[in-house]
């Protein structure tokens, strides 16, 4: 295959640049415990500085797949599909969602919501970042917002995003894994002050799973 069709089958969303595909237990947010079978696709332009998947940035880095193929081995062992990344929302999902939702799965995605929409797709969680913001229309859709914690700054750009979003998104704030014995007990104080909001910890990293 030549360079200029995987292009044209990578734009179609008929190949994507896919990092690793797992099944395991979703670690954080509103569906901390579930089993979920997640697809990391590769290429990010974001640039958050404490990205713990940073060797996801780059999308030639990771073997294009054929997009039904990938739907068909994730739906045999679980009908609970992640999509993350990387950011997702950098390729025509339309194709890898459809096939999905044909074989009975129920399709989570994990993005900073920078890109365009695109894909059929049952829960959002929206996880803005200062270096590439929301594109305005993922606000009313957004299932859950996770707002990371670095530093005492973030707790303002919380609040103005949680500002943004329809009623009925779920509100969380997580540490930043690095950070979490210095901001675990500022984001208890935060949400004891303003009870809308809901503590999200990244159970996975405890339990020593992917």
């Amino acid at each position: 295959m030549t360079k200029e069709q995987e292009d044209i089958l990578l734009k179609e969303g008929r190949m994507l640049p896919v990092m690793e595909h797992f099944y395991t237990i979703q670690g954080e947010g509103f569906h901390a415990g579930k089993a979920a079978y997640f697809i990391r696709l590769g290429g990010c332009d974001v640039g958050c500085h404490w990205c713990d998947v940073k060797e996801s940035w780059d999308p030639t880095l990771h073997p294009l797949m054929n997009t039904e193929e990938i739907a068909e081995t994730a739906a045999k062992l679980c009908k609970t599909i992640v999509l993350t990344g990387g950011e997702p929302l950098m390729w025509n999902l339309d194709i890898l969602t459809s096939k999905l939702k044909e074989l009975g799965c129920t399709i989570h995605i994990e993005t900073s919501g920078a890109y365009p929409m695109s894909g059929h797709l049952d829960w959002i969680t929206l996880s803005p970042k200062k270096t590439g913001l929301p594109l305005a229309d993922i606000y009313n859709v957004a299932s859950e917002l996770k707002m990371i914690i670095f530093n005492q700054n973030d707790f303002k750009f919380a609040e103005e995003q949680g500002n943004k979003v329809n009623a009925n998104c779920e509100l969380y704030l997580q540490s930043e894994w690095s950070k979490r014995d210095a901001m675990y007990p500022k984001i208890t104080d935060f949400i004891l002050e303003n009870p809308r909001w809901r503590s999200s910890i990244q159970t996975h990293k405890y339990l020593n799973i992917p």
